[in-house]
């Protein structure tokens, strides 16, 4: 009996994805320091900027570079501001440095600024989601960095999703801060990948942006790469990082995904969704201060128990928006107010929510953007770094 199960366990390992020995950009430090030697250095940062467990601030600090301006993206420079929260400029106690916003008055540097920096770094923990605005703030700061002629050092990092390139592709009129390219919602690059193509193809507008990358050792496309920190306060584990692409459609309905709860993105409800008998009730917590239905119990699906090996695999799906949308129509019947403005946003189309309200199957309507995908795919060969 012990031998079988030594067996069984063996076939259970050896099932599960390979763990790579990866190190990140930012832990390749002979390749950049010099590059820093000088130089008068920005850096776009919030807490998932380590190296190793130290924030590269500190680590850059350490070794002497002239750090004269952080850049925090969404969610701020530690990471503990809400989804959309527009966060202010300030001076770090911690590091003596001015913090300059870039999810406030202005989604770049200041030529105030800018005339004083002479590199920008940009190292931020992606997810490889469209709507996942770190890489808008990577598109406006490319174009900064053009306007002044500087050079903008992306310290790469891996793409929990890279495998996956899936979704409709941006639609330009449905343009926002939480779509800037024209490219499906899960794009299979990493930063440092996507901002070659985006140089490349002019989407940072006619002047080339100077980009020198540090790129991940030990990375693949088929490597498996776990976060070591959440990337964003709703984004705890890698199972919300695996269903967000299916999920996130709910910030531009009335239905909650779970924000306010210790499942965000892993749960959707709604008090009108009465067929199920798994119930929730979002509250306000640090990073979900006023989370949709707040106080209110919601019923709904919980999709906790769900494998991430599951997960990681299902790229982007409408059948849970499409549930919520059918069951809260039966239960309320006649006109039903379920879509906001925002949907087109993070859809990048129109023709999604008049397919849904046509009564279209979720394969139905996933088939509309194969097509745009496989072209997607190939023009995006020439850019990837990683095989």
């Amino acid at each position: 009996m012990q031998k079988y199960i030594y067996i069984l366990l063996a076939l259970l390992i050896s099932s599960l994805p390979a763990l790579a020995q990866i190190e990140v950009g930012a832990e390749r430090m002979d390749s950049y320091l010099p590059l820093l030697s000088g130089k008068r250095v920005g850096v776009i940062a919030n807490h998932t900027t380590l190296v190793g467990e130290t924030h590269l601030i500190d680590t850059l600090h350490s070794r002497g570079v002239d750090i004269r301006y952080i850049f925090s993206p969404e969610h701020g420079f530690r990471g503990n501001a809400d989804a959309g929260e527009k966060v202010k400029s300030y001076v770090d106690k911690q590091t003596g440095i001015k913090v300059v916003s870039l999810y406030g008055a202005s989604p770049a540097p200041p030529d105030s600024i800018m005339k004083n920096i002479d590199v920008l770094i940009y190292d931020l923990q992606d997810v490889g989601v469209r709507y996942f605005t770190y890489i808008s703030t990577l598109k406006y700061c490319m174009e900064k960095v053009a306007k002044w002629n500087r050079t903008l050092l992306i310290l790469d990092r891996p793409n929990p999703n890279i495998t996956l390139v899936d979704g409709p592709i941006l639609d330009m009129k449905h343009k926002s801060f939480v779509g800037v390219f024209p490219i499906p919602i899960l794009y299979g690059m990493t930063a440092a990948e996507l901002a070659l193509m985006a140089n490349d193809k002019g989407w940072i507008g006619a002047d080339k942006c100077n980009v020198e990358i540090v790129e991940c050792a030990g990375y693949s496309r088929d490597s498996y790469y776990r976060l070591p920190v959440k990337p964003s306060p709703n984004l705890p584990n890698m199972l919300s990082v695996y269903l967000y692409p299916s999920l996130c459609y709910f910030e531009a309905t009335n239905v909650s995904v779970g924000r306010g709860t210790p499942y965000p993105f892993q749960l959707y409800g709604h008090p009108k969704m009465v067929i199920y008998s798994y119930h929730f009730t979002p509250i306000s917590m640090p990073g979900a201060k006023y989370p949709p239905q707040k106080d209110k119990l919601c019923m709904g699906v919980n999709l906790s128990t769900t494998s991430t090996e599951v997960a990681r695999k299902k790229g982007v799906s409408l059948e849970y928006l499409i549930d919520s949308y059918n069951v809260i129509k039966a239960e309320q019947g006649g006109e039903l107010k379920f879509f906001n403005s925002f949907f087109e946003k993070l859809i990048g189309v129109s023709y999604v929510r008049k397919m849904i309200i046509e009564g279209k199957t979720a394969q139905e309507i996933e088939s509309r953007w194969k097509g745009d995908v496989e072209k997607f795919k190939l023009d995006r060969q020439q850019y990837l770094i990683y095989q």
